[in-house]
């Protein structure tokens, strides 16, 4: 299996109102750094798994979306707990979203890091979504 990872930043603010979250409960930011790798089989007719560049603009794309926003305001979020976990698979699904060729690849991993100590991760079959 190959992999192509691009990685960018991005920074929300949010809350995450239950009791579990602690101190985290009121409204808070965070700065993220966003891993995606894209899995493939076999590579393409230009021996790579995806442009990088082209991942690389994709990415951002998709974080474009919720940087510097409160996502406590974002009218697909309500109700949702944006936890680190949550956005990992929600950044995943837009990007699968927008992959040109998403039958070619085996899927994606993305690993969001709040500190070089915390991060979590969603791995995307893209076969299972077909």
């Amino acid at each position: 299996m190959f992999s192509l990872t691009v990685r960018r930043s991005f920074m929300i603010a949010h809350s995450l109102p239950r009791e579990s979250f602690g101190p985290a409960q009121g409204l808070h930011g965070a700065t993220f750094v966003a891993e995606v790798s894209f899995r493939r089989a076999e590579l393409n007719a230009d021996a790579v798994v995806i442009d990088i560049g082209a991942a690389g603009d994709m990415l951002q794309e998709v974080l474009d979306q919720l940087n510097y926003k409160n996502l406590d305001e974002l009218p697909e979020f309500a109700g949702q707990l944006t936890t680190t976990e949550f956005l990992a698979r929600h950044i995943a699904e837009r990007l699968a979203e927008k992959l040109p060729d998403a039958a070619a690849l085996q899927g994606l991993d993305v690993t969001l890091r709040e500190t070089p100590d915390a991060w979590a991760s969603y791995s995307l079959d893209l076969h299972q979504r077909q």
